[in-house]
């Protein structure tokens, strides 16, 4: 969804435009003839030609030409610049959002690690991606909804007890069982220590910025099932009852309670029907779900699940993510504070801080198993992405301190030619809205850092080459950074980063 200025613009053309990699070839450019030419059969050079002629007689289009076999390059007028400044300046925080329709109801499903445990940078980076798409979906005018699902019951959390209870009696934890200072923590604390793991959890996830809306526990959930189970197309086979979710899209025919020999109990997938049915009956349009790569096949059981109950599948959605690992000194980082063989994200938090920890965790493609460097995460230097584009933010706001106070506040004004920087700025800014409709679409939040950096970047030498306060163009400039500061917050709270008035 190109900003309004630039569809204003292709409607009056009757041609969709992009920006050529080179400002030589103009502001703007397309290739409408080459794509007409087949279906009107005429030379593309023709309608190039014709498009040229349209062009020049718009009055935001100060020069046209045709280039190549019939490409038409645009260069717009200063007006057009300044009507597209005004334009995010008016809009604000609610620059490139606000456009989905129909507006849906929608639950992102994130985390949900088992409380055996602190949360693990894994499961941070389920949190980070989750939370990030939460955000541009409600950016983009959804009602969104967070939650996490706790396997509160079943074999891991029988270990866990037993793993507390071992070391309560100063035994050492079955072999199958959980280890780590932060267990001698819990076993030095009366009582259950689920509800303790469930605390700490909770308390780790708001500070690293994603606050859930609710929270779901299997054991309460798996009381539903006996209600359920007449619905469900199920047969017995070696005493287990199996769900026939291969007729319904999925790869395999699924167990959903044991054979008498295995316990005669539910198994996961038997809570995952539950807590599916739970969703939908709550009134959610949309139930998205964010796991972890390993879980592949879970995409096809939950829509053979929605199939087999009468649900529409499109109203479930599953996000995978691959794993990332940390690096520290050139070698992979293994070791924690309080466990030898994970890093839990406070350790993370407290190592690099919790701007640095989004960015990293957000800003590559979910279907990339990637690393992170902690040292150059760490950096409080412009090497460090998130600190780069931090400071931009923070030097604007240095400006704006400093700025007379009426300045801006009048009508929009701008000089009869702008800069090349300057053109160049507001040609970045007027992406915002494409780059978050392609984030809402994709489900890819990783575009928003991306995007960020190059905003820095051009904000950057426009503001070696031109002076602000005390310029004969001020009032312009101060509302052109006031605009790229805009962006920029957006841009950084979309994937929860702060952005910083000082640094």
């Amino acid at each position: 969804m190109p900003a309004k200025s630039l569809q204003r613009l292709e409607a009056a053309l009757g041609a969709g435009l992009e920006r050529p990699a080179s400002p030589e070839h103009g502001d703007f450019a397309t290739n409408a003839a080459l794509q007409l030419a087949p279906q009107r059969k005429r030379p593309p050079r023709e309608i190039a030609e014709e498009l040229v002629e349209k062009a020049v007689s718009l009055d935001l289009v100060e020069r046209a030409e045709v280039a190549g076999p019939g490409f038409v390059n645009l260069w717009l007028s200063p007006q057009w610049y300044l009507d597209a400044l005004g334009e995010i300046l008016e809009a604000g925080e609610q620059y490139g959002g606000g456009f989905v329709d129909p507006v849906e109801r929608i639950q992102v499903e994130m985390v949900s690690a088992n409380p055996t445990g602190p949360i693990t940078v894994a499961s941070a980076r389920n949190g980070a991606y989750g939370d990030s798409v939460a955000r541009v979906l409600a950016h983009a005018g959804h009602t969104v909804e967070r939650e996490y699902y706790y396997n509160d019951a079943g074999v891991q959390m029988e270990r866990f007890r037993a793993s507390v209870d071992a070391i309560r009696r100063g035994a050492e934890p079955p072999e199958d069982g959980y280890q780590g200072a932060y267990m001698a923590e819990l076993a030095a604390i009366e009582g259950d220590p689920v509800p303790r793991m469930l605390e700490q959890i909770e308390v780790s996830l708001e500070r690293f910025r994603i606050h859930f809306d609710s929270w779901a526990l299997q054991s309460e959930l798996a009381e539903r099932l006996p209600d359920l189970l007449p619905r469900l197309d199920t047969y017995e086979k070696d005493g287990a009852v199996w769900a026939r979710s291969s007729e319904y899209g999925d790869d395999d025919d699924r167990v959903i309670i044991r054979s008498p020999e295995q316990g005669g109990t539910p198994t996961y997938r038997a809570a995952d029907i539950v807590y599916l049915v739970d969703k939908l009956e709550r009134g959610f349009d949309r139930a998205i779900y964010v796991l972890g790569a390993d879980h592949h096949g879970t995409r096809q059981w939950y829509a053979a699940v929605a199939r087999m109950l009468g649900y529409d599948p499109e109203r479930v959605e599953v996000l995978l993510y691959q794993l990332v690992h940390l690096t520290q000194g050139g070698q992979q980082k293994k070791v924690s504070k309080r466990r030898g063989d994970v890093v839990f994200l406070d350790d993370f938090i407290d190592e690099i801080g919790v701007d640095a920890a989004r960015w990293y965790l957000a800003n590559r493609g979910p279907d990339q198993a990637f690393d992170i460097d902690v040292d150059l995460a760490a950096e409080k230097t412009q090497k460090n992405p998130v600190y780069y584009v931090q400071y931009a933010h923070a030097r604007i706001a240095g400006i704006l301190r400093n700025a007379p106070r009426a300045a801006g506040n009048t009508g929009l004004q701008g000089p009869e030619e702008l800069a090349a920087e300057e053109r160049e700025l507001i040609k970045r800014l007027i992406e915002f809205p494409g780059v978050v409709e392609e984030a809402v679409e994709r489900r890819g939040p990783q575009a928003l850092p991306n995007y960020a950096i190059r905003v820095a970047d051009d904000f950057h030498r426009f503001y070696h080459e031109h002076r602000v306060l005390e310029s004969e163009e001020q009032d312009f400039r101060l509302a052109l950074v006031r605009a790229t500061q805009a962006v920029i917050a957006l841009s950084l709270e979309l994937v929860g980063v702060e952005a910083p008035e000082r640094m």
